[in-house]
């Protein structure tokens, strides 16, 4: 599972021209979802999302976390994160999960998300969204969570 997070400032989703989600201070987390993901990654991801050091603290250096600053958690489905573009011109998506797969873990993680965490917003999956954000920094990290061997 792949989480690219970018810090924001503020961010929004929009589905159809209707605001869907908004967040101010906090983290957009594009998540992508591979054929050989389950709920153990969904859990690590959203695990090292909520503590992932990389808001500032009192000196300036990346110290504090999602919770440790009380920001707020965009999550955005992206099935495009996991495309293999090692070879031609165009990408193929065989690594992602299929639609129904990858819709059930994301749903997971949402649910998973708002019991640990009071600040969640999220996008809507299989829909076209127009995402808007601010990147504080910028700021923008891969994370990704391999199944165990």
């Amino acid at each position: 599972m792949i989480g690219l997070l970018q810090r924001v400032t503020t961010a929004s989703v929009m589905v159809a021209q209707q605001t869907i989600a908004h967040i101010d201070q906090g983290l957009v987390v594009l998540i992508g979802i591979e054929r050989s993901d389950a709920k153990l990654q969904a859990d690590r991801l959203l695990h090292r999302l909520l503590v992932y050091r990389v808001f500032a603290d009192s000196e300036g250096r990346m110290n504090l976390s999602l919770t440790d600053i009380q920001g707020s958690l965009l999550l955005v489905p992206q099935f495009t994160l996991p495309a293999d573009t090692h070879k031609g011109n165009r990408p193929s998506f065989t690594p992602a999960a299929p639609p129904h797969q990858g819709e059930k873990l994301f749903n997971y993680l949402c649910t998973q998300a708002r019991a640990q965490y009071p600040k969640v917003a999220i996008g809507q999956f299989g829909a076209m969204m127009q995402v808007s954000l601010v990147n504080d920094g910028p700021v923008t990290f891969w994370l990704q969570v391999n199944p165990l061997k």
